[in-house]
């Protein structure tokens, strides 16, 4: 168990030692010095001490005392605070007391995800201006290691600190923008904490036994099992050294054209790495539960989509699986659906993103308090990540503001509702659409595939026939069935709400797609 040690005499000295070994109180690095509390809840506190211990914490008038268990762990309720500040906190135990300093008390969010979350502010469209505007010092920022185990950690390397020009280059971007967005609307303070972990799987976000109880997932949980019990660390070394020559080699070509495409990934020990089922809920998110947020926002699913069928549960597991670990009922969770990548296609078919982006929508219908942000119009074929952060966080924060800040704003894009067939055409029905639907940049929509009962699907002409509906053809089905919108990789597609918020992707029929049984990673 690691903690972080904090005295009178030095506030800001940290030392990471096993504390119920020792006659000193310690506590995680989630409280510390210009940390945010959330306003407007109960608030736990924690750490740890000598068994049966007395220990008492006090900030902005409040006094709560407890007594560590037989394992050396003590807990603390702070009540409900109003936003404001700064606020010291004092810790008293049997042999020390110290203080937590600058502590404010506002909206805290966890921003959660892989490379696309993780990505930070210097890599970003106007990353420039975004960084020397950075001085705002009641937004606070902590990030969490990219820590893969298999055994439940209790801490992590890490300190809150406020937001400077300097500190925020190197922090999510989308996690930034979002809270940004917050405070310039809401006037209090603002906590983020960064989590996000590149390439990560679903799968490692969840507890490992959450999965393993599930039959839902006996077969992916069996490659695992058979994965470590017939793993052999000198074997693998030696395969990891040929891996890192050819990715040398396959990095240098990527970076040669132009780094067109997906970036080559460098090998990684699986046992430790953020795939194995378990691995970053134990060693990224299980120190940090329980501590008062508002919500996560989430950006993820490219490392799923192989298995897009699979994340329809998936996803609404790992969602729920935290709401119940953190015990602070239905948090509102805000999820990026996945932008446009790769080629453009000349003709309709199926692929893997576009079923992953169908699972992020079902997950609306599974759970409540979920949102999904649409970006299927500021991707890049050519880069698994998009520059323009700003506008993924708009969006998502559309969502906060609407729906837990009582803003009258516009935050769902137009969603497909029911289709009517008359004669060779289809008429759609949307919800959501705002102040009616638009088609940008051309008067036409783009992006719609017909079909007949064959299930061949051709481009569809297509027009606007009300506010909420869209008529859709083609000469070459005469008794259509079925519509899709945006189902590619990377299509092209212009349909708007007149709020500025794009449609998103569906398909009407329910034909098997291409990951449909795909249950185990595919390396």
């Amino acid at each position: 168990m690691e903690a972080k040690y904090l005295t009178l005499l030095s506030s800001l000295s940290l030392l990471a030692i096993t504390p119920v070994l020792t006659a000193n109180l310690a506590l995680p690095s989630i409280f510390g010095d210009h940390m945010v509390l959330q306003r407007n809840q109960e608030n736990r506190v924690w750490g740890w001490g000598e068994e049966g211990e007395k220990v008492s914490v006090s900030i902005n008038g409040q006094k709560h005392s407890t007594k560590a268990n037989k394992k050396g762990r003590w807990e603390i309720t702070l009540k409900p605070m109003a936003a404001g500040g700064p606020y010291k906190m004092k810790i008293d135990g049997y042999k020390n007391e110290f203080y937590f300093d600058d502590i404010l008390v506002g909206e805290v969010w966890i921003c959660s995800g892989q490379s696309n979350m993780q990505w930070n502010v210097h890599k970003t469209d106007s990353a420039e201006l975004d960084i020397i505007t950075a001085n705002y010092p009641e937004i606070r920022l902590i990030s969490v290691p990219q820590v893969g185990t298999h055994k439940a950690k209790d801490d992590f390397n890490g300190q809150w600190a406020r937001c400077t020009p300097d500190l925020v280059k190197d922090f999510s971007a989308v996690g930034y923008f979002f809270g940004k967005r917050l405070y310039h609307a809401l006037n209090v303070p603002i906590g983020l904490i960064d989590n996000a972990w590149g390439g990560s799987a679903a799968d490692a976000w969840i507890r490992r036994d959450a999965l393993e109880d599930n039959e839902r997932y006996d077969e992916l949980m069996a490659w695992w099992e058979n994965y470590e019990n017939t793993y052999d660390d000198d074997i693998a070394q030696a395969q990891r050294r040929v891996e890192q020559k050819t990715f040398n080699e396959t990095l240098k070509a990527w970076r040669d054209n132009g780094s067109q495409g997906q970036r080559p990934r460098a090998p990684r020990n699986l046992l430790y790495g953020n795939q194995r089922p378990g691995n970053i809920y134990n060693g990224v998110l299980h120190p940090t539960i329980g501590y008062g947020i508002r919500g996560a926002i989430w950006y993820q699913g490219e490392s799923n989509a192989s298995r897009a069928y699979q994340y329809r549960d998936l996803f609404p597991l790992l969602i729920q699986h935290w709401r119940d670990e953190w015990e602070q009922g239905n948090f509102p969770f805000y999820y990026v659906q996945l932008a446009d990548f790769r080629g453009e296609e000349s003709e309709p078919g199926n692929a893997d993103w576009p079923e992953l982006r169908e699972a992020q929508s079902m997950t609306m219908e599974r759970l409540v308090n979920v949102g999904q942000a649409v970006i299927i119009d500021i991707g890049e074929g050519r880069d698994i990540h998009p520059r323009n952060k700003q506008m993924v966080a708009n969006r998502l924060a559309r969502w906060a503001l609407a729906r837990d800040y009582g803003f009258e704003i516009q935050y769902q894009s137009p969603t497909y509702q029911s289709m009517k067939a008359e004669g060779n055409k289809i008429i759609l029905s949307f919800d959501h659409v705002g102040q009616g639907l638009y088609s940008f940049d051309t008067p036409e929509p783009q992006g719609f595939s017909i079909a007949g009962k064959d299930k061949k699907f051709v481009w569809a002409d297509a027009e606007i026939s009300s506010p909420n509906e869209v008529t859709v053809w083609s000469d070459q089905v005469s008794k259509p069935v079925a519509v899709r919108y945006a189902w590619a990789n990377n299509p092209v597609c212009n349909m708007y709400s007149r709020d500025g918020l794009p449609m998103t992707p569906f398909r009407t029929d329910k034909w098997p797609g291409v990951t449909e049984g795909v249950e185990i990673r595919q390396r």
